[in-house]
């Protein structure tokens, strides 16, 4: 079990984020995107392929039919059929290459299970990209739930999915709770959430900077580092791993 250390509170909950948290490939996502958006006619070299890829970036983390909605928010047809082909293209990537895990990913998740936290993954991906990607895993043994969107209600950067697995899994007090993950809005989802630990990854799509304006209580360079973090009873507010300035 995790102990209370001067009045720190323990964790018994870790909700991680999956791209650029606990597996790499980021670029496979973005080239998802990047064909989902020709798709439906706004072709790389253009400006209005910037502006969308712009509206990609900042988003990161949110629902991905959130996304095209905000690309196409006047055509919900082309939001959708733009989702589609998102999820066809990422999920036919995981077939034909796997997915590998950001390095200390296992054992991270190993020692943070080993110590009585329960595991969480939460994702903007919806439920069938979401269990393509837990198949090419293979993380039964290593998770305790996984959430999408879909299951919660509504996604980052609403606090609906730690909320939910706060409740599945029996948590008695919001504050035992760690949000790991690399966009602000897995920042501005802990922090609604009322986590005590939302520590922002360097491994993500977003910046230091766009990680402590999302509400960042600690910067780690990577998941690797959670555990000592979360184990050790470090207060909410010391940053772990790097500089906040």
């Amino acid at each position: 079990m995790v102990l209370a250390q001067d009045g720190v509170t323990p964790i018994r909950l870790a909700c991680l984020d999956l791209a650029g948290t606990t597996i790499g490939d980021i670029a496979m996502i973005e080239r998802a995107f990047a064909e989902a958006i020709a798709t439906q006619g706004i072709v790389p070299g253009t400006g209005a392929y910037a502006r969308a890829m712009v509206h990609v970036h900042r988003s990161r983390g949110c629902p991905k039919i959130d996304i095209f909605r905000g690309i196409f928010p006047d055509n919900e047809a082309q939001a959708q059929a733009a989702n589609l082909t998102f999820e066809r293209s990422f999920e036919g990537a995981v077939e034909r290459s796997g997915l590998v895990p950001l390095p200390g990913t296992v054992e991270a998740l190993d020692k943070l299970r080993g110590a009585g936290v329960k595991i969480c993954l939460i994702t903007g991906f919806s439920r069938a990209t979401l269990g393509r990607v837990l198949s090419a895993l293979s993380w039964s043994d290593k998770v305790d739930l996984a959430l999408c969107p879909e299951d919660a209600g509504r996604g980052r950067p609403m606090p609906d999915m730690v909320l939910s697995a706060v409740l599945r899994l029996g948590i008695a007090d919001v504050r035992q709770v760690a949000v790991a993950g690399g966009s602000e809005s897995d920042m501005l989802c802990g922090r609604r959430a009322g986590a005590s630990v939302i520590a922002g990854l360097l491994t993500g799509a977003h910046s230091r900077e766009r990680l402590l304006k999302g509400g960042a209580t600690h910067i780690l360079d990577s998941v690797a580092g959670l555990p000592e973090l979360v184990l050790g009873g470090v207060p909410a507010g010391t940053p772990v791993g790097a500089s906040t300035h």
